[in-house]
């Protein structure tokens, strides 16, 4: 399979910059977006665009970049059509690199290899890193792929991507791993809200307190890329905060599934709930303190955990 030619769904805040050193790193990269926009922005870059997703259905792997499977399922829809009255290329890859649910995506898998009369297999491959590790080609990525093989080929792709790649298992597997990253980032970054409003009410600066527990046993990545912005109550999307409730919500099927308990998943649940309802979703994950001085303005403390019991 020539894998230096590549279909690209979705050029968002994260998939832009994907795509980009995709065809930075010589690879023919060909875009679909339903903003016209970031197309003719990827057209600047060297890269190509097509009119449809079902225009890529030639193309030895496709990778989707989009919110969640439901957007995926709905832009793959008239490929998978144009596969079932003529079938790919044999062992064409079909690559998730969006954050989404460990089970519903072996479901997709199955509808690909129907749908393609098990010509085209389905990987997972999120990632993590944000918006600066999709820029500068840093991010990480977690892969499950029901044939190692599959993920051998396609390691040049991942390796034009990110600097941490990883097969951790099956299909389903990469997506586990990233609700298990998500269940780390997200719980984390509250209680560096928490901690941040604790501080503030009580005279502390905030940005003080940040720079000792940075160099503790709290300091982590996520106080470092993360922190800053709570600190400075900066709340410009690198990523909507939304996606996180989404997320926790996939730790908690899968735990669900496994016979785990996840008393931290599923207090953040409610309070990524509570964030939605507050209406901050579309903003920066750092808009979580937003949302929890807005609880304490209100005395409303125990809203989450009302929600997430």
């Amino acid at each position: 399979m020539n894998i230096q030619r590549a279909g690209f769904v979705g050029l968002g805040l994260m998939g832009a910059p994907m795509a980009a050193n995709l065809a930075r790193a010589g690879w023919a990269v060909t875009a679909w977006n339903r903003s016209p926009a970031a197309l003719e922005d990827f057209r600047r870059l060297g890269g190509s665009a097509a009119e449809a997703v079902e225009q890529l259905r030639d193309e030895p792997v496709i990778v989707f970049m989009l919110p969640d499977l439901a957007y995926i399922e709905d832009a793959a829809a008239g490929l998978l059509a144009s596969w079932r009255t003529s079938p790919p290329a044999a062992n064409t890859a079909v690559v998730v690199m969006s954050s989404v649910s460990p089970t519903a995506v072996k479901a997709f898998g199955q509808k690909v290899r129907a749908a393609s009369s098990g010509h085209a297999v389905v990987l997972d491959a999120p990632v993590s890193g944000g918006t600066k590790g999709a820029i500068d080609g840093t991010l990480a990525i977690m892969a499950g792929a029901d044939d190692g093989a599959d993920f051998r080929r396609l390691l040049p792709l991942f390796e034009a991507m990110g600097t941490t790649v990883r097969l951790l298992g099956p299909l389903g597997a990469g997506s586990l791993a990233k609700a298990c990253n998500q269940l780390v980032v997200g719980t984390t970054t509250a209680a560096l809200a928490e901690a941040a409003e604790l501080a503030e009410r009580s005279g502390v600066d905030v940005a003080a307190l940040f720079e000792v527990l940075s160099g503790g046993l709290g300091g982590s990545r996520v106080l470092d890329q993360v922190g800053p912005r709570i600190a400075r109550k900066d709340y410009t999307p690198t990523g909507p905060a939304k996606f996180m409730h989404k997320d926790l919500t996939f730790v908690v099927e899968s735990a669900d599934a496994a016979g785990a308990a996840v008393p931290m998943a599923r207090a953040g649940v409610g309070l990524y709930a509570e964030l939605k309802r507050q209406g901050l979703g579309d903003q920066d994950l750092a808009v979580v303190r937003q949302a929890i001085s807005n609880l304490s303005r209100t005395g409303a403390v125990s809203a989450t955990e009302r929600t997430s019991s």
